[in-house]
């Protein structure tokens, strides 16, 4: 089968329009732009993770050269497939790796990328169900399964969650709710308390209640275990307040890179700090996981809650939104629309 070069279709790019500011726009883009990568696929959704807003706001250490399309999710149909390894017509999901970091992104009605990225979309979801999850779901399951791994149980205690109403964090408050665990989720905006109460959440809290833990060595141990999504001092704060044995899995940065730490929690409490990385993983963990999310771990009953439907059109705005931090959930975009 022979690829169209010249067919037209939507996507965002991304360009530098003067030295440090950049603009998004809806522009149609020819196939023969797009990498020579052996699979095309025709894209029916996409989502909004906040790598994409860094990348949609120029941040080089997420992409490196511009004009660019972002986009690190994607799901749809085969177009052609230069391995084999894939029939036309197969529905695909992709995310992580390079998608949409420095190759051409889901924001788009098409991407061409390597055959091994790409898996099937796993039997018990739907492709939009997909993408409510996304890179989002995706990296709150490896989250629960870091602490799942380390021992957690229901009747240890409670769970904390940070940044509980980004697209990480509503999805972990679910998923723990759901395997049984009591959630304290906290968050900056406790306008949003009833929206996490209906994800599951046991309380919520203000993220100010961390704050007096910065000047202190050790705070008292409030919680078993904890998923953080920020970063920053924040993470630290957690570590400073777990009980002995405990643990968090760390997997943002929203607040900062960068934390002051002290040896005490790891020494006196045998606390764990437990790194959780989504986009490189071999490709045999990543549909591992994503089968538990279509199964066991199936959360399909809160992802209306959620998810959000937006259109291509409506992308710009809400990367912005993420970017001034202002996100709620989880913003599906639906290329149909």
């Amino acid at each position: 089968m022979e690829i169209v070069k010249d067919e037209l279709f939507r996507a965002i790019q991304v360009r530098e329009v003067a030295s440090g500011k950049f603009d998004q726009s809806i522009v149609e883009r020819y196939l023969s732009e797009l990498p020579d990568n052996p699979l095309l696929l025709d894209v029916s959704y996409s989502s909004l993770n906040f790598k994409d807003s860094l990348s949609a706001f120029g941040n080089r250490g997420i992409t490196s050269d511009y004009p660019h399309t972002p986009g690190i999710d994607a799901v749809g149909r085969v177009v052609f497939d230069r391995t084999k390894t894939f029939i036309p017509g197969a529905e695909l999901l992709v995310n992580g790796y390079d998608l949409g970091m420095n190759t051409a992104g889901g924001l788009a009605e098409r991407i061409a990328v390597p055959s091994e990225w790409a898996l099937p979309l796993p039997e018990g979801l739907t492709a939009w169900e997909s993408m409510a999850l996304g890179t989002a779901g995706f990296t709150a399951a490896l989250c629960v399964e870091k602490l799942l791994e380390s021992g957690a149980l229901p009747e240890d205690g409670e769970v904390v969650v940070t940044g509980s109403t980004g697209g990480v964090g509503s999805i972990a408050v679910a998923l723990l709710a759901k395997l049984g665990f009591r959630v304290a989720a906290v968050t900056g905006k406790l306008e949003s308390a009833d929206y996490l109460a209906s994800l599951g959440a046991w309380k919520v809290l203000d993220r100010d209640t961390l704050a007096p833990f910065a000047s202190k060595a050790m705070a008292k141990p409030l919680w078993a275990w904890a998923i953080d999504t920020v970063g920053g001092e924040t993470l630290f704060n957690v570590i400073k307040s777990l009980r002995y044995g405990g643990g968090v899995a760390a997997c943002g940065m929203a607040s900062g890179a960068q934390f002051h730490a002290n040896v005490f929690p790891f020494i006196l409490r045998g606390i764990s700090l437990l790194g959780v990385d989504s986009a490189v993983l071999p490709i045999d963990k990543k549909a591992e996981i994503w089968r538990k999310l279509a199964g066991q771990w199936y959360i399909g009953n809160k992802l209306g809650i959620i998810a959000e439907n937006i259109g291509l059109e409506q992308a710009p705005e809400f990367l912005a939104r993420l970017n001034r931090g202002h996100g709620i959930g989880r913003y599906v975009v639906d290329m149909s629309l």
